[in-house]
């Protein structure tokens, strides 16, 4: 009997240790942070800006001091938007280079894949690149979002839709987990506003045929487009659609990158509408906006401010403050409990809620158009 309690004991110490594998990676000097991102193919470059924006920040908050004596590292691995190599990163992650969390990692079907994993290590991840309604509806203990959801995006598009008297609205979308998501939210918000989509038109993601989607959309001929994709499957829709004789207004989710658009479009991007779930850049009387701007010039004079680096930089911002006000014993059950308490975290107009009852984070969503050089006007 006492041969079994001892070993019974040690079993429990071990699963114990396992459990909490993530504290690891808060040492007295460090604090260790990784996420596994889409670093290449079509949806690559913004997330590499997402990154830019983020470590803008670290960067600053490291060479004043770090939190609390402790100074940030972040380390990113590629999955390629690939759920299993998703998988094989995070576990990379916490077994190789020793995580306290996960942060910013990208991708709707990228983040469910991971969900067990946090769950079975108890490890947060905070900041994920997806607002799909699935990852948001049940609070998970281990989940953060910071981004509004995508129900609150869709909800914006189509209302906004019905109220100028649109009747002939297409949806297109890639067919995976992003697009699918997407796709859910805008059949949600086109059944509350009673406006039908006339057409759903996807493409397959592994061989996607854009002229027989324009073709598609075209018969369709709608007023509005809402596209439920980002990256290089964005700008390949738009142009080829442009390329036929319809000439649909088209909307986007913030998923879809301003820069990414512009440099691909050019004059073409005039007139496209994007769903916003940060403040305007040109609104630098928000706190956030003021301290990204002011960073980006110091260290890039003469590269122009991203809206997508702004993003990564505001999910940081977040980061930030939750480890603050978790002070110095920092454990993934204190930073939960400071976060569950933290209630409303405000940065001039951009808020985000956080209780025992909800992690999702900001609602803020705003429409806005992209003028004739380029910018978005609100």
């Amino acid at each position: 009997m006492v041969h079994r309690w001892g070993r019974g004991l040690a079993l429990g110490f071990a699963l114990a240790a396992a459990a909490h594998a993530g504290d690891e990676g808060v040492t007295s000097t460090e604090i260790r942070l990784g996420a596994s991102q889409v670093l290449s193919g079509p949806l690559g470059p913004q997330t590499v800006q997402y990154g830019e924006g983020v470590r803008l920040l670290f960067d600053a908050v490291n060479a004043a001091g770090g939190v609390h004596g402790r100074k940030i590292s972040f380390t990113t691995l590629d999955d390629g938007f690939d759920p299993k190599r998703a998988v094989e990163n995070s576990r990379k992650l916490l077994d190789e280079h020793k995580v306290f969390m996960f942060f910013n990692s990208t991708g709707t079907a990228q983040t469910a894949a991971v969900l067990p994993m946090l769950k079975e290590t108890k490890t947060i991840l905070f900041g994920p690149v997806t607002g799909a309604s699935a990852l948001r509806d049940t609070v998970n203990p281990h989940v953060f979002h910071v981004r509004a959801g995508y129900a609150n995006e869709s909800t914006r598009i189509l209302s906004q839709l019905k109220q100028i008297g649109v009747t002939r609205v297409a949806f297109f979308y890639q067919d995976d987990g992003l697009g699918k998501a997407l796709l859910a939210e805008v059949r949600k918000s086109s059944a509350a506003e009673n406006l039908p989509l006339a057409v759903e038109v996807k493409v397959d993601p592994a061989a996607p045929d854009f002229a027989a989607a324009a073709a598609a959309t075209a018969q369709a001929s709608p007023q509005a487009v809402i596209v439920g994709t980002a990256g290089l499957t964005f700008t390949n829709y738009v142009q080829a659609v442009q390329a036929t004789a319809t000439r649909p207004v088209f909307y986007g989710f913030s998923v879809a990158s301003l820069d990414g658009i512009n440099r691909v479009l050019k004059d073409k991007a005039r007139g496209i509408v994007l769903a916003q779930i940060m403040p305007s850049l040109r609104n630098n009387a928000v706190p956030v906006v003021a301290e990204y701007l002011k960073l980006q010039a110091a260290k890039s004079p003469d590269t122009p401010p991203s809206a997508s680096q702004f993003e990564g930089f505001v999910h940081a911002r977040l980061l930030i403050e939750g480890l603050r006000r978790t002070g110095r014993d920092l454990s993934t059950a204190s930073f939960i409990r400071a976060m569950e308490g933290a209630g409303e975290i405000a940065f001039g107009r951009f808020t985000a809620q956080y209780s025992p009852r909800s992690h999702n984070g900001s609602n803020y969503v705003e429409l806005a158009i992209i003028d004739g050089e380029g910018h978005l006007r609100y």
